[in-house]
């Protein structure tokens, strides 16, 4: 959307992935009965990092130079992935490597021009293997699902522009976990239910244009 290459709306959009980010870590890490049910994966760390969730992600967005799509369809990945991936939720111990591996993906798969893999693993603090095993796993968490409609882009772009409105009277994005956003929340980012009515509307068109 036009409206992402505006300056000012980029930070904004990061300040609002990583309030929702951390807010469903958050939420993960106090679930016990879930912490019985999570699979240890590539993605997990020994201990929580110690970079917020914030910071990590303005660092990407500092150096990664992606095009600002790239950070939509990385929300629309991460949603994915969790879906996918029940037993995989997202948490303090997994959601900085699932931060940086979605971003590239989603830079190789929407940019003509971005970094290798190992721009990204410094840009992440840690190993190019580690990069690499991050890659592959994620993909396959995907199913490789990595094409994004335009439909569905809008249909994210429309959901974060709505919660950005929300908050910004407040103009403090730091203090946005104030807010309520459970239907967003849940155990993970919990958008496929609107994507899939998003679609059923373009279904729905379609078969009235057809008669």
């Amino acid at each position: 959307m036009a409206e992402l290459e505006n300056p000012s709306v980029m930070p904004k959009v990061v300040a609002f992935l990583s309030s929702l980010l951390k807010r469903v870590a958050e939420s993960n890490d106090h679930n016990q009965q879930q912490l019985l049910h999570q699979k240890i994966s590539v993605f997990h760390g020994l201990t929580r990092p110690t970079i917020s969730i914030q910071s990590y992600l303005e660092r990407i967005f500092k150096y990664a130079n992606c095009s600002p799509s790239c950070y939509i369809v990385a929300y629309v990945y991460l949603d994915r992935f969790t879906q996918r991936q029940p037993s995989l939720p997202i948490n303090s111990f997994n959601v900085h490597r699932l931060l940086i591996t979605s971003v590239m993906v989603a830079a190789k798969f929407m940019d003509d021009m971005y970094y290798n893999n190992a721009y990204y693993a410094k840009v992440g603090g840690i190993t190019t293997i580690e990069m690499n095993f991050l890659e592959v796993d994620f993909l396959f968490g995907l199913g490789f699902h990595l094409n994004v409609t335009p439909g569905t882009f809008q249909a994210y772009c429309g959901h974060l522009q709505k919660e950005m409105l929300m908050m910004q009277p407040q103009l403090d994005f730091e203090n946005s976990s104030s807010l309520s956003l459970g239907k967003s929340l849940k155990t993970h980012l919990c958008f496929n239910d609107d994507e899939s009515s998003h679609q059923n509307q373009q279904q729905q068109q379609q078969q009235q244009l057809a008669v």
